[in-house]
């Protein structure tokens, strides 16, 4: 992966814990995935097709863990929601339904953030990152946890983790502030196609927008943004000047109407974001003097061409 909004439940030291619909839940019916793999060294994991977990980030009061079941794997110690994914279900994906089927997390109020890879060549586990947009008490599910806690990311460390969960805590903990952002030159971008975009600059940005948009669902490989892990999902701010001033907001995307040129309003918002360290900047242009001014305040630039491939490969 919440309508329940709460900010304090009534306990005395302020955490906001899971309310449990009461006792006797059951187990969930087991799905496609739910079976365990044997390793050539004789290990053996939860998950078919591989499985996923979802830590889930809220800047006011820390993470989203799961106590597990005494019965289960590992039982009595700390993680995420997830488990096996079904056939064909993208990590992504699996990693919510679990935590929604687990623990009551609405996938509409997360933003991915990135997800790291466990690969094993014959097994994987795959945690998925994302950010509450708002805050929610998650609610127990069935019967795979004993309690849901939101935890400061300071105090993690002093709980009985899983071991997995432990071995990963680190590098996503340092991860947990960054925050890619892509700058996208409309303007440039939609001249380098040769398709008549002139008769219709509105129509060709809103074309373009909604290109983004899509990207922006499903993210980009960490070595695009020079980052670590394997996927990121970043901000996308997309500069438009002109008569391409009169698009319609597009969902996914943050549309930066410039009431000058563009290429202020770029350096300006490269700026603001340059400025904040916690993470890369990219800009798509193939404007020489704009990518002088946007490398000098510490942003990297992408060649039109490259992006519009990157769009293209999500079709």
């Amino acid at each position: 992966m919440l309508e329940c909004v709460t900010t304090h439940d009534g306990h005395s030291d302020g955490i906001r814990r899971s309310i449990a619909p009461g006792d006797g839940l059951q187990r969930r019916p087991h799905g496609s995935g739910d079976a365990w793999v044997a390793g050539p060294d004789g290990r053996r994991f939860w998950g078919t097709f591989g499985a996923a977990g979802l830590l889930v980030l809220d800047p006011h009061v820390g993470v989203l863990l799961q106590h597990r079941a005494e019965w289960s794997h590992f039982g009595g110690t700390w993680g995420l929601p997830g488990g096996a994914r079904h056939e064909s279900e993208s990590a992504l994906r699996g990693a919510m339904r679990e935590a929604q089927e687990e623990a009551g997390v609405e996938p509409t109020v997360l933003r991915p953030m990135f997800c790291s890879l466990l690969d094993l060549g014959w097994w994987s586990y795959t945690t998925v990152v994302a950010q509450a947009t708002e805050s929610f008490t998650p609610v127990i599910g069935d019967a795979e946890s004993l309690e849901l806690r939101w935890v400061d990311v300071a105090d993690v460390d002093s709980l009985e983790l899983h071991p997995g969960f432990a071995a990963r805590w680190p590098s996503l903990r340092d991860d947990l502030d960054v925050h890619p952002r892509v700058v996208v030159d409309a303007a440039n971008v939609v001249g380098t196609r040769p398709n008549g975009w002139w008769r219709d600059r509105p129509g060709a940005a809103r074309t373009l927008a909604d290109g983004v948009a899509e990207l922006s669902a499903t993210g980009l490989n960490a070595d695009i943004l020079g980052l670590g892990h394997e996927h990121w999902w970043p901000e996308y701010l997309f500069v438009v000047e002109g008569q391409a001033n009169e698009i319609d907001d597009v969902a996914g995307i943050t549309i930066i109407r410039s009431p000058r040129d563009g290429d202020s309003a770029i350096v300006e918002q490269v700026a603001q974001a340059t400025g904040d360290p916690a993470g890369p900047v990219v800009v798509v242009t193939a404007d020489r003097e704009l990518s002088g001014r946007v490398e000098a305040l510490g942003a990297t630039v992408m060649r039109p061409g490259s992006f519009l491939d990157l769009l293209a490969e999500r079709d």
